[in-house]
Protein backbone atom coordinates (compact mmCIF):
# COMPACT_ATOMS: atom_id res chain seq x y z
CA UNK A 1 0.00 0.00 0.00
CA UNK A 2 1.58 3.48 -0.98
CA UNK A 3 1.32 6.46 1.17
CA UNK A 4 -1.74 7.77 -0.72
CA UNK A 5 -3.58 4.76 -0.05
CA UNK A 6 -2.52 4.85 3.56
CA UNK A 7 -4.07 8.37 4.06
CA UNK A 8 -7.24 7.75 2.04
CA UNK A 9 -7.63 4.50 3.81
CA UNK A 10 -7.09 6.48 7.09
CA UNK A 11 -9.73 8.97 6.45
CA UNK A 12 -12.11 7.00 5.39
CA UNK A 13 -12.18 4.86 8.41
CA UNK A 14 -12.87 8.38 10.16
CA UNK A 15 -15.16 9.54 8.02
CA UNK A 16 -13.40 12.73 8.10
CA UNK A 17 -13.12 13.15 4.03
CA UNK A 18 -16.59 15.23 4.43
CA UNK A 19 -14.59 18.27 5.98
CA UNK A 20 -11.50 18.22 3.41
CA UNK A 21 -12.69 20.44 0.94
CA UNK A 22 -9.53 22.21 -0.96
CA UNK A 23 -9.84 25.40 1.11
CA UNK A 24 -9.37 23.89 4.11
CA UNK A 25 -6.64 21.26 2.96
CA UNK A 26 -5.14 24.76 1.69
CA UNK A 27 -4.95 26.17 5.07
CA UNK A 28 -4.29 23.30 6.90
CA UNK A 29 -1.10 22.87 4.28
CA UNK A 30 -0.61 27.20 6.11
CA UNK A 31 -1.19 26.03 9.44
CA UNK A 32 0.76 22.62 9.79
CA UNK A 33 3.98 24.82 7.63
CA UNK A 34 3.55 27.28 10.39
CA UNK A 35 4.32 24.83 13.07
CA UNK A 36 7.28 23.60 10.99
CA UNK A 37 8.40 27.42 11.25
CA UNK A 38 7.92 27.69 14.77
CA UNK A 39 10.43 24.97 15.38
CA UNK A 40 12.96 27.67 13.87
CA UNK A 41 11.35 31.13 15.40
CA UNK A 42 14.42 32.75 17.27
CA UNK A 43 17.03 30.15 16.75
CA UNK A 44 19.95 29.06 14.14
CA UNK A 45 19.36 26.44 11.81
CA UNK A 46 21.61 24.12 13.55
CA UNK A 47 19.21 24.59 17.01
CA UNK A 48 15.98 24.11 14.96
CA UNK A 49 17.13 20.62 13.99
CA UNK A 50 17.35 19.32 17.40
CA UNK A 51 13.39 18.74 18.34
CA UNK A 52 13.45 15.80 15.44
CA UNK A 53 10.77 14.14 16.67
CA UNK A 54 8.49 17.02 16.36
CA UNK A 55 9.84 18.06 12.68
CA UNK A 56 9.58 14.58 11.15
CA UNK A 57 5.41 15.36 12.85
CA UNK A 58 5.10 18.77 11.29
CA UNK A 59 6.41 17.42 8.17
CA UNK A 60 4.47 14.69 7.84
CA UNK A 61 1.49 16.75 8.46
CA UNK A 62 2.98 19.25 6.10
CA UNK A 63 2.68 16.36 3.67
CA UNK A 64 -0.31 14.86 4.27
CA UNK A 65 -2.05 17.43 3.57
CA UNK A 66 -0.51 18.20 0.07
CA UNK A 67 -0.98 14.71 -0.98
CA UNK A 68 -4.90 15.16 0.40
CA UNK A 69 -5.07 18.40 -1.67
CA UNK A 70 -3.83 17.06 -4.53
CA UNK A 71 -5.71 13.54 -4.75
CA UNK A 72 -8.83 15.99 -4.46
CA UNK A 73 -7.89 18.00 -7.28
CA UNK A 74 -7.05 14.88 -9.00
CA UNK A 75 -3.63 15.43 -9.37
CA UNK A 76 -0.44 12.83 -9.53
CA UNK A 77 1.95 14.12 -7.22
CA UNK A 78 4.56 12.38 -8.90
CA UNK A 79 3.30 13.74 -12.03
CA UNK A 80 3.29 17.59 -11.02
CA UNK A 81 6.69 17.25 -8.89
CA UNK A 82 8.26 16.12 -12.30
CA UNK A 83 6.71 19.34 -14.57
CA UNK A 84 7.91 21.47 -11.84
CA UNK A 85 10.78 20.64 -11.84
CA UNK A 86 11.29 20.49 -15.71
CA UNK A 87 9.57 24.60 -15.22
CA UNK A 88 12.75 25.02 -12.84
CA UNK A 89 15.56 23.63 -14.73
CA UNK A 90 13.93 25.82 -17.59
CA UNK A 91 14.06 29.01 -14.94
CA UNK A 92 17.12 28.34 -13.32
CA UNK A 93 19.65 26.51 -16.02
CA UNK A 94 22.65 24.73 -14.31
CA UNK A 95 25.12 27.22 -15.99
CA UNK A 96 23.58 30.75 -14.90
CA UNK A 97 23.40 29.40 -11.56
CA UNK A 98 26.30 28.09 -11.37
CA UNK A 99 28.30 31.37 -12.35
CA UNK A 100 25.99 33.96 -10.47
CA UNK A 101 27.00 31.64 -7.52
CA UNK A 102 30.88 32.23 -8.05
CA UNK A 103 29.84 35.97 -8.46
CA UNK A 104 28.31 35.91 -5.35
CA UNK A 105 31.28 34.44 -3.75
CA UNK A 106 34.01 36.93 -4.74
Amino acid sequence: MNSMEKIKQFINDRNWGQYHNEKDLALSITLEASELLELFQWKTAEEGRKDTERLKEELADVIIYSYQMADKLGFDVDEIIAEKLVKNAEKYPIEKVLAENAKNQE
